[in-house]
């Protein structure tokens, strides 16, 4: 999944939470094993899981699958840009997280995603 491919969805940026994240696939570099990706919401982890995090949540090939995003990048994200980071910018860059983690590595349950990564995944989106 690309950048691209998000955005040329026509979907990035409209509808209900669950269509935050247009449906995508993502081919394992590993096993050649091709993920069926669907996003399906996001929540305050802090409250859910006691993490400092806000948790998104996909159907991997039909199986529930979290990625929950440091909730620290949130805030280091108002004081570089002045603003907060939207719950649809969020539930991209957890799907690029999660694209990224399915292609090198084996599908996990939970996927808890550093502060940096956030960082660099928001930068690389150009969100700002």
């Amino acid at each position: 999944m690309t950048e691209a491919t998000l955005q040329n969805s026509g979907r990035y940026n409209r509808d209900t939470m669950g269509h935050f994240v247009p449906p995508f696939e993502v081919r394992s570099k590993l096993t050649d094993q091709v993920y069926h990706c669907r996003f399906s919401h996001l929540w305050n982890g802090i409250a859910t899981r006691h993490s400092d995090t806000i948790d998104t949540k996909f159907f991997v090939n039909g199986r529930a699958v979290v990625a929950g995003l440091e909730h620290t990048a949130f805030v280091a994200f108002r004081a570089r840009h002045g603003r907060d980071l939207t719950d649809r910018e969020a539930s991209h860059i957890a799907a690029l997280f999660l694209a990224e983690r399915l292609e090198q590595e084996d599908e996990l349950d939970i996927y808890q995603v550093p502060s940096a990564e956030v960082l660099r995944l928001i930068q690389q989106s150009q969100i700002g």
